[in-house]
């Protein structure tokens, strides 16, 4: 069982990783862009961005398909440059939890920078700060409890995605089979003994990471 237990642990250490730090990156940018700012559609824009926290995997799957399929445009032009297809790849797994991962980190980040005091992010802007100093230097120090626990939150939801990247990336041993996918197809099989296994491994890590997210609510 050693192989056959370990592989799709390192594929979606492999896939959470990259998407956890990109799913953050994003939800940072736009997060930041979007704080307090009062631009026309910003309610329909911020209503998008967070359709995949409730929307069925499938149907994220489905709009990834679509996007990023063989007949799209990306998907097409992705495939003409690397002469390969951008469905069913290690690419398409990090696409798939990325675009899962990315409300709840986006909305963890929101509450984290509306939670600063204004006033003194007016008053390092009076004093000539940037932006950039301003979130480097007061934002960032003040809500920094909240952009760890959006990342943690981030990594744990990429984790266990599982519809959304078995229909855009597969189940391919090895490549795009996570530990969700291989759970899924374990018990399909009948080995339920591996399949207690990664269960087991899974809620381990996630109870981990969620511990470390409610503790550092209570840091003051």
């Amino acid at each position: 069982m050693g192989t056959e237990f370990w592989t799709p642990i390192w594929v979606s250490l492999r896939v959470v990783i990259v998407a956890s730090l990109l799913g953050f990156c994003l939800a940072m940018a736009m997060a930041w862009f979007l704080k307090k700012r009062q631009i026309r559609g910003k309610v329909f824009l911020e209503t998008f961005l967070m359709l995949p926290l409730v929307l069925p995997p499938t149907v994220v799957g489905f709009g990834l398909l679509v996007l990023f399929g063989r007949n799209s445009f990306i998907g097409s032009w992705f495939e003409w440059f690397f002469g390969q297809p951008l469905v069913f790849s290690y690419i398409a797994a990090v696409i798939a939890a990325t675009v899962v991962a990315f409300p709840l980190v986006y909305q963890t980040l929101v509450n984290g920078f509306e939670s600063v005091d204004s006033d003194l992010e007016d008053a390092a802007r009076q004093m000539g700060a940037s932006e950039f100093k301003v979130f480097i230097y007061v934002t960032f120090p003040l809500s920094w409890r909240s952009i760890a626990s959006g990342f943690m939150l981030g990594f744990a939801r990429a984790l266990g995605e599982f519809g959304a990247t078995l229909m855009f990336a597969g189940s391919i041993y090895g490549v795009t089979q996570t530990i969700p996918t291989s759970i899924y197809l374990a018990v399909e099989t009948g080995n339920y003994l591996i399949a207690y296994y990664w269960v087991g491994s899974i809620i381990l890590f996630s109870f981990i990471l969620l511990s470390v997210v409610q503790q550092m609510k209570k840091v003051t």
